[in-house]
């Protein structure tokens, strides 16, 4: 394909970018090992349709103008200056404590069955008391949902168990 077919950049959504240039699916696995989980055909199709390029930075702790810049290397664009903070939260906030806990799911198995949990995590956040705690355990950091979440109003804390192990809390401030 032509190189101005797709331009890339933050709002690039990663299923849209290999299709696009399929070459650069093992580029980006490579950049970010995170995204080994593409091959899998069920989640390529559901968590790689929602994901921008900006949320697979931050999945993968890299820095989102350097991961840009070198896919956009890859397939002959040029490069850009890119200023954009991922806004997610890993420090523990002084909401957070295992009694406000009102509401959990663990996503692996609805990821495992090729479902994507937005729908429930939304449903369930809507539920939530307002000095409550929701918590979400998923095998990637899900930051399209997360992105949903904090659109609704919502708070989060990412504890990064392992690399394949993420816990994220959610809170509606009064």
């Amino acid at each position: 394909m032509e190189n101005n077919v797709l331009i890339i950049n933050p709002k690039t959504r990663v299923l849209q970018l290999i299709e696009t240039y399929p070459q650069l699916e093992e580029v980006l696995i490579a950049y970010v090992p995170a995204f080994a989980k593409l091959r899998n055909p069920i989640l390529r199709n559901t968590v790689a349709r929602i994901t921008t390029l900006q949320q697979a930075a931050a999945i993968g702790n890299v820095k989102l103008e350097d991961l840009i810049n070198h896919l956009r290397e890859q397939v002959g664009q040029d490069t850009a200056v890119i200023t954009a903070s991922s806004g997610y939260n890993r420090l523990k906030p002084d909401w957070l404590d295992a009694a406000t806990i009102t509401a959990e799911l663990d996503a692996r198995d609805l990821l495992e069955r090729g479902e994507h949990p937005v729908n429930q995590v939304v449903a369930d956040l809507k539920k939530i008391l307002s000095d409550g705690v929701y918590k979400l355990t998923a095998p990637f950091l899900p930051a399209p949902l997360i992105d949903k979440a904090s659109s609704l109003g919502f708070a989060h804390y990412i504890k990064e168990e392992s690399a394949q192990l993420f816990v994220i809390y959610f809170y509606q401030p009064k």
